[in-house]
């Protein structure tokens, strides 16, 4: 357990190193010798390197994977397409927003990629796909992940809109400070979303408990009625 905190904390830590502090430094010292939109662009990398390389590290394949690649790919389609680095923001908010719209698609015809981000997770600790996506498809246990589903739409929502506020209030000067705010949401949105997964423990216990409970309900009369046959 202790070990696992201590990882934890070093992740968190590389997190703040990748997607704050050096895009953070790299955007302020890169912006009089090659202007905004470069500097922009250039404070990019460091978190589209670490993104590949954690998805390399923990072997993320079908529908996280996909998500994961996707978005790195369309991400940096459109930062290099947009021209200018005002312009690149706006583009930034409104591919969050199509993502949003992405996680309303998938909880209103009721296949939350939620519930497919925790098929992958399992899997990758030893659990069948197709068992597991069954399980989570019970009732009292698929609600959460469409609960959580709707937290993905809020923070994606959130997160827009406090790109909006920012970009309106401070301007493109006020870049690097939006780095910082933005990824202080994040962190707070991802604890959250982790603690309601790790939650989910609690009612696939319930539903094997119930499900003890019906098969010894089954076999006692069973039981009872075999003991009175054999008397």
């Amino acid at each position: 357990m202790a070990k696992r905190q201590r990882s934890n904390k070093i992740l968190v830590l590389y997190e703040l190193i990748f997607y704050a502090v050096l895009p953070y430094v790299l955007w302020n010292f890169g912006r009089e010798p090659l202007g905004d939109y470069s500097a922009m662009l250039i404070s990019t990398i460091p978190g589209i390197g670490y993104a590949i390389y954690r998805f390399i590290l923990d072997k993320q394949f079908n529908i996280t994977g996909l998500l994961i690649l996707s978005s790195l790919a369309l991400g940096t389609t459109v930062d290099l397409l947009s021209g200018s680095a005002e312009q690149m923001i706006w583009n930034g908010v409104y591919l969050s927003l199509f993502y949003t719209f992405l996680y309303i698609v998938t909880l209103m015809i009721k296949r939350p990629l939620s519930l497919y981000f925790a098929v992958d997770f399992v899997y990758l600790q030893g659990y069948a796909r197709m068992d597991s996506r069954a399980l989570f498809f019970q009732k009292g246990i698929f609600k959460w992940f469409q609960f959580i589903q709707v937290i993905f739409i809020i923070r994606g929502l959130f997160m827009a809109g406090l790109t909006v506020y920012l970009l309106q209030k401070y301007g493109i000067d006020g870049y690097g400070g939006m780095l910082i705010f933005k990824q202080l949401a994040g962190w707070a949105f991802s604890i959250f979303i982790i603690g309601m997964f790790f939650y989910i423990n609690v009612p696939i216990r319930n539903f094997f408990a119930k499900q003890q409970n019906q098969l010894q309900d089954y076999n006692n009369p069973a039981l009872q009625q075999s003991n009175a046959t054999v008397e």
